[in-house]
């Protein structure tokens, strides 16, 4: 079984193809990505409009890219598989229109994937692909969550945000220092330079007693400290960076190791566009190589919203019988769409 995947939620289209035999853990055709992000950094941020216009011209030339580089024809994909949601509502009626349109064309059914389901199921692509049950901490975009995942399609909210997420707080703390669009990756390279014990920031909810999290408060604390510092921000900036991003990652570690404290579960899975941070990364992996737990993450190329965990996702639900394609072509998107409340 071939599925096309097309990825379309926010400012990244995505197209890739992965192929299902029987039981085992699909393959990796190909895949492409094309990020908007030079696009909107002269407005400081994803401007909706601007990015659904963008899907409609990249995603068509993305398939063909796909197809030659697998070396496999239209006539040869099973399935197509789109991002339902959540996202921006005019992007996902982009990759969910093209879908159903390749659907109708070629014959084929279609199905619609939960983005945030792409994303907990990346790491299958990995070289390194986890086993079920694991915690899933989820930190993508304006989403961090803690989920317990026994199988596909059935997952258990552990805790989520209750205000800003942690990509949330990446990115408007490094607006605060003036470090632009977009600002979580540029405040980490910046952090690179800094003493994160320089400054301290506060770590929300650390003590809650509950696996909820909140990052406004953070950046309050940041937009304060740099008022403080007046003309000596410039200074005084990369510590400023390394001190935000030490607080942020502290918080999102020391919550997940509660939350495999709490399951009793020996493994983790880590996706997300804040899975790619290399102090996360580093911290997590030496914490939990203290009690013996296994940590997987995706490929970092495939951390940021793509084609192939789209893909992957469908691929897996028609594998383990929790959702089968349709071919009634008739489709919906949902921009808010809470993962918990995904039917399996």
């Amino acid at each position: 079984m071939v599925v096309l995947g097309i990825e379309s939620s926010c400012d990244e289209t995505g197209v890739a193809l992965v192929e299902a035999s029987g039981s085992a853990v699909p393959a990796l055709l190909a895949h492409a990505l094309h990020s908007q992000v030079e696009m909107h950094q002269a407005y400081g941020g994803v401007v909706p409009e601007l990015a659904s216009r963008d899907h409609i011209r990249r995603v068509l030339p993305l398939a063909q890219q796909v197809l030659a580089q697998a070396r496999r024809g239209l006539a040869e994909v099973d399935v197509v598989a789109y991002t339902r949601g959540p996202g921006l509502a005019g992007a996902l009626l982009v990759g969910a229109g093209v879908a159903c349109a390749l659907g109708v064309a070629l014959g084929k059914p279609v199905l619609g994937v939960h983005h945030l389901e792409g994303h907990l199921l990346s790491p299958f692509l990995s070289q390194d692909p986890p086993q079920f049950p694991f915690v899933a901490l989820l930190v993508s975009g304006g989403h961090t969550q803690l989920m317990q995942v026994d199988r596909v399609g059935h997952y258990t909210l552990l805790g989520e945000t209750i205000d800003d997420a942690a990509g949330e707080a990446f990115d408007k703390s490094a607006k605060l220092l003036g470090l632009g669009y977009p600002g979580g990756p540029a405040l980490s390279r910046l952090a690179e330079s800094g003493d994160p014990v320089s400054f301290r920031l506060p770590r929300p909810l650390l003590h809650s007693g509950d696996l909820d999290f909140s990052f406004a408060g953070l950046k309050t604390a940041v937009m304060t400290q740099a008022k403080k510092l007046g003309d000596q921000l410039e200074a005084r900036k990369a510590d400023l960076a390394a001190a935000t991003e030490a607080a942020i990652v502290d918080v999102l570690v020391r919550k997940s190791l509660t939350a495999l404290e709490r399951t009793g579960l020996q493994r983790i899975v880590v996706a997300g566009g804040v899975g790619a941070n290399r102090h996360l990364r580093e911290q997590l992996d030496a914490a939990c190589a203290k009690r013996g737990v296994r940590v997987h993450y995706p490929e970092l190329s495939l951390c940021t919203d793509n084609g192939a965990m789209i893909a992957m996702a469908a691929a897996m639900r028609m594998q383990a019988g929790v959702q089968q394609a349709r071919a009634d072509y008739a489709f919906d998107v949902k921009p808010r769409w809470p993962l918990d409340a995904l039917a399996a």
